[in-house]
Formats: structure tokens, sequence, C-alpha cells
């Protein structure tokens, strides 16, 4: 088998609503993932045992990283001894609420599925996926819009894509998960508008006005907390965007632009230092 390579392209949430907590300790929740072009890059090539090398030095490259973990779980399932060498190119900040390590633990899914000649359905890989993160079914199985339930793991496929500029910040502040979970404002019970379907006609109506109730329930305990993050939005903003917003639990911000030159006047608003991507109206994940 020749060498492959691809990218694993991170999210936004456009609204996240925290529903419940589970017995398992598990937070179910509302969201809408939107892909952006940000992306890391994997390169696999033929080996005898699985390994990772990565060009991060802060992420480990052990059991614990959640690529490796995908390998194995694939691996174990397909009751295989094959291995693979997987080199991660990181560009996607981690602790920012992009889902980039789950996108990298997705594509090695997708691309061992082939390159180890198993050619499992994705139905039979989908409990792998909820097993390594809630986000990786996701990145696994979706390409556009789509809506999410449970955990993050009930995944509705909206067929559409943004049709704005999406300006994506990460203000260099790694923001724990579990901390996110362990800080937000609760809000159970409170009646929420349908996402879903508001989502599904954004593509086709570009109507702005309706933005304002994709709200994110990690935002004011965030903000509270960070609030380099908190300015990130308001300079954004300022500059002319039609709707900005935290991230999934951040600390990465994103707004959204109808016009190119708009989303680059926003970017030379913002200190250097801050890493930052735009992604085209229309884009999804589809690959080769």
């Amino acid at each position: 088998m020749n060498p492959i390579s691809v990218n694993a392209f991170a999210k936004i949430n456009l609204g996240l609503f925290i529903t419940g907590k589970r017995q398992d300790g598990y937070h179910t929740l509302e969201t809408i993932f939107a892909p952006v072009s940000w992306h890391d890059t994997l390169r696999f090539s033929p080996a005898d045992t699985i390994s990772m090398r990565c060009t991060n030095a802060d992420l480990p490259t052990d059991d614990s990283n959640l690529c490796i973990r995908a390998a194995r779980s694939l691996q174990a399932h397909a009751s295989l001894s094959a291995g693979v060498s997987i080199e991660l190119d990181k560009r996607v900040p981690f602790g920012a609420g992009l889902g980039g390590g789950s996108s990298d633990a997705a594509a090695v899914l997708r691309v061992l599925n082939r390159f180890w000649n198993i050619n499992a359905p994705l139905e039979e890989l989908h409990p792998l996926a909820v097993k390594l993160g809630a986000d990786v079914p996701y990145f696994f199985e979706m390409e556009g819009l789509a809506y999410a339930g449970g955990i993050g793991d009930e995944l509705t496929d909206l067929d559409s894509a943004l049709p704005w500029y999406v300006v994506t910040v990460f203000p260099s502040e790694h923001i724990s998960t579990a901390w996110a979970y362990g800080n937000f404002h609760r809000r159970f019970g409170i009646e929420r508008p349908d996402i879903k379907t508001l989502a599904a006609g954004l593509s086709a109506t570009h109507e702005t006005e309706r933005l304002a109730l994709f709200e994110n329930d990690f935002e004011s305990a965030v903000f509270e907390q960070f609030p380099m993050v908190a300015e990130v939005k308001r300079l954004m903003l300022n500059a002319g965007a039609v709707f900005s917003s935290l991230s999934g639990s951040g600390s990465a911000v994103y707004a959204l632009f109808g016009r190119e030159d708009e989303a680059l006047q926003a970017l030379s608003s913002l200190p250097d230092a801050y890493p930052s991507n735009i992604t085209p109206p229309g884009f999804t994940m589809r690959q080769p």
C-alpha cells in the first residue's frame, strides 16, 4: 500500500445548548456543527507496528493520543495485526473548541478502514467513533452542517453549508473542556429555539437576524474567566461581523462576514500572536 495523505478539518459550533446531564456524568446538548478550512494533515505509511510522529512537541504520541487510540481500536475491532506509521502535521490549536483532535482521530478511522482493507460500513464503526469522543462521529460521518443531539453523537445531516466568510481566531488560551463543563452557567429546562430548522434554512435565506438565537451556554463563564477571549468577539463585531460567538467550550472565537474584504480587515485588528483562519462561503469537508 502506498502512503496516503489527508486533511483533517476543524469545526465551529453554531449555537450550543446544554440540555441536561446523564447518570454516567455526560452532559446532553444541542448544537450545529459547521466545518472550517483550518486543518491538520495526516500521512499514513505501511509499517509493522502502530507508531506516530507529530510536528507539535506538546502533544504526546503514545497510547494517550487519540490517533493512536483510534488505530488500536480499529485494529482490535477487525482482529488485525497490521501496523501503520502516522505523521501528524498539527496546525489546528488544541484546547480551542475546534475539535482538532477529534477530527484527527476520525481521519485515522476513515483512512485505516481502507488502508488495512477492512472496508467496514460507517454504521459498523460508529460505536468506535463515539467511544473515542463525542465530536468524533461528526468528523467521521458528515461533510457540512449537521445538527447534533445526545452527547454530540446523534447526528442529522443538514445537507448545507454556511453562506458567509468565517473568521476563526485562537486567542492563545487553552481551555479545558472539563473546566468548561464544571463552570458554565446552568440553564437547564428553559425553552430553546429549534436550531435544527433554523440552521437548515440559513444557507438559502442568509437571514442574519436569526443568528442571535444561536447562543453558546459556555460563553458567559468563559468570558468572565478569560477576558481576552471576550475581547476577540468585541473586535470582530466592531469590524462588521454579522455574528460572532465562542466555539464549543473555547477558547476559539468565530465571526461571520458577508464579504472577504471585511473578513480580512477584521483579521488586521487582531494581535499578531493570535493564530487565525478564513473559511470561504459554502465550505464542506468533502475530499477526493
